[in-house]
């Protein structure tokens, strides 16, 4: 059975409230959460989790152990706040920051030789599926930033986010969720075998809240939600995770 994620991403932002999401923390069977605040905060909310089901998560990492890259962090650093899971590839570092598959393809290898695991984030714009060509933009997507990877394919977990849906109030269908989630799975298969393709976790993440969970959670390949917005409000936040645990429960 592959593991189920919710895991809340603030960007540059910090959650109102916690207090709702550690409160309802249980040990929900195959069931994993996961927090990414900013960089500045990772000690303050390790310090808070660290008697929590709740894992801690990076929004970003280099591929480097250490040198001169003004402003870049280490996996070592984030080890050190007891960082288990790390934000590679996102919508926001793609367009905003430039970051192409190559660059994002290192991060991976990096990462996949320490004990931290990726959140791998692929996704078209919303020019591109209206075009049609959503498949073939995360099909380059996954070939060129999976490729050449020879070892722990099992420690990535793939967020499927439709850059159109990120913070902008529009959501794939349950159906879009699960057509996209299944092509994912059957580009995994290609890269890796089928039996370690369906080992994998394949998440949702762009524009999840309380009202969608249910349905985007329901698809087959949908196996966890990757939340914006809405986990910056904990009560909105417990209640996606509550959402899941009721279906998984």
């Amino acid at each position: 059975m592959r593991k189920i994620y919710v895991a809340g991403n603030w960007k540059m932002n910090l959650i109102d409230d916690i207090t709702p999401v550690v409160q309802i923390s249980k040990n929900v069977k195959n069931l994993e959460i996961i927090i990414f605040p900013p960089f500045t905060h990772l000690q303050k909310y390790s310090e808070i989790l660290n008697k929590t089901n709740i894992k801690i998560g990076a929004q970003n990492v280099f591929y480097e152990d250490r040198g001169a890259f003004t402003g870049e962090i280490s996996y070592k650093f984030l080890e050190e706040f007891g960082v288990k899971y790390v934000v590679i590839g996102h919508s926001e570092r793609r367009n905003i920051f430039k970051e192409s598959d190559e660059l994002i393809s290192l991060k991976l290898k990096k990462i996949l030789k320490t004990d931290i695991k990726p959140i791998f984030c692929v996704g078209e714009k919303e020019q591109e599926r209206n075009l049609n060509k959503q498949k073939i933009v995360v099909e380059n997507q996954l070939k060129i930033s999976l490729g050449g990877i020879e070892n722990n394919f099992k420690n990535i977990i793939i967020a499927y986010e439709p850059v159109w849906a990120i913070g902008t109030g529009k959501n794939a269908t349950p159906f879009d969720a699960q057509e996209m989630h299944q092509f994912i799975r059957e580009q995994l298969s290609t890269l890796f075998g089928k039996n370690i393709a369906y080992q994998i976790s394949i998440i949702y993440g762009g524009s999840v809240n309380d009202e969608n969970a249910k349905d985007l959670f329901r698809e087959d390949d949908v196996d966890g939600l990757f939340v914006g917005g809405a986990s910056l409000k904990g009560e909105k936040f417990k209640k996606i995770i509550e959402i899941v645990e009721k279906q998984i429960i």
